[in-house]
């Protein structure tokens, strides 16, 4: 299965934030809701995770390769 991402960077608010998770998808998706909501003040963590489902991509296997 391949390894996902999600950079809260490319997501327009007012907190500039430069946060990148990766991982597997339920990995990133745990830690992208619980960063929303903490940090980003976001609520109803069932919809914003399906939201989050939505804006995950792949990431490159040159970068997601362990040595």
């Amino acid at each position: 299965m391949a390894r996902k991402y999600i950079e809260c960077r490319k997501f327009l608010s007012n907190y500039n934030c430069t946060l990148s998770i990766s991982g597997m998808e339920e990995e990133v998706l745990d830690l992208a809701v619980l960063h929303a909501v903490v940090s980003h003040d976001r609520d109803d963590p069932h919809e914003l995770r399906e939201q989050l489902r939505l804006l995950l991509n792949d990431l490159p296997d040159c970068i997601s390769a362990t040595a």
